[in-house]
């Protein structure tokens, strides 16, 4: 057979010999095709398509996913902070904290009526910053010369490094008790407080929302009640007075005043005359 026809034995020699030459070269090439595109059976029209296997989260995702999260949260608790606080900027705050707390309880009952700055008598603003917080014009809601001192003294009771502004937070949103949450809440919502209000704004709202005597809140109620008079008559005794029971309302009065309670309150008029009178607050 080979040699009836060398020729074409030679001839299927070399193809065969190029084809499997080119085999070897190119082992997954297929030939290509003008018009054609390769698909994978995920992508081909119709076909089902794979889910992606993914892994555990990375350790730098897991981190932005924690960031992210403790961002929004943050800035949800800041809204809801503002919208807490800086409507009593212009509005009279309906109740407070420590007045549901006493509704709930039934211990007392309430007796609360809201006056404006100018319905209050010029003698009472400055008798209460001469008691409770002589540097209140002038610091930015902590008195850190206060706390200090407390801390070295080791003071039971730490009313006397609380400002006026510390106050009106704790009466007008927390509740009674001396926990590190309650302080730190109390230390927030003084910052948004001196932040949104003004100082005679602080100084009005303290005024109106304090506790002059059992369920007796707000100079409104206490000037009334004590001396049967309206917030713009009282004297200048009559204001020493209220700002005397303010560190135990429940325990002091007014009304009936004890040797205590007299004495703290020549002590509160001689502050005043050394603070220069109710002009001590003209730049409030």
């Amino acid at each position: 057979m080979i040699g009836s026809d060398p020729i074409r034995w030679v001839v299927l020699f070399f193809r065969e010999a190029l084809q499997a030459m080119t085999k070897r070269s190119h082992p997954t090439t297929r030939p290509f095709r003008m018009g054609s595109t390769r698909r994978s059976p995920s992508s081909a029209p119709g076909g089902p398509a794979k889910r992606q296997k993914t892994g555990p989260l990375s350790r730098g995702r897991m981190m932005r996913l924690l960031g992210r999260g403790a961002l929004i949260l943050s800035l949800l608790g800041l809204a809801i902070s503002v919208a807490l606080v800086l409507p009593w900027r212009w509005m009279a705050p309906p109740t407070t904290a420590f007045m549901l707390s006493d509704r709930l309880a039934g211990t007392h009952r309430i007796h609360h009526r809201w006056v404006s700055w100018e319905e209050i008598s010029p003698h009472l603003p400055i008798a209460v910053v001469a008691a409770e917080d002589q540097k209140f014009p002038r610091h930015r809601g902590f008195d850190f010369d206060a706390i200090l001192q407390a801390t070295r003294e080791r003071r039971k009771k730490m009313r006397g490094a609380s400002t006026i502004s510390q106050q009106v937070a704790k009466n007008l949103y927390l509740w009674p008790g001396r926990s590190l949450v309650r302080k730190g809440l109390e230390a927030w919502f003084t910052v948004l407080i001196e932040s949104l209000w003004p100082k005679r704004r602080i100084l009005e709202i303290y005024l109106n929302v304090a506790e002059f005597g059992p369920g007796i809140y707000g100079v409104g109620a206490a000037s009334e009640a004590f001396f049967r008079r309206s917030p713009s008559k009282l004297s200048r005794r009559q204001a020493a007075l209220l700002a005397a029971v303010l560190p135990s309302p429940r325990r002091m009065s007014a009304a009936r005043p004890s040797a205590y309670v007299d004495r703290r309150a020549r002590e509160i008029t001689a502050w005043v005359r050394k603070l220069g009178g109710p002009g001590y607050l003209s730049d409030l």
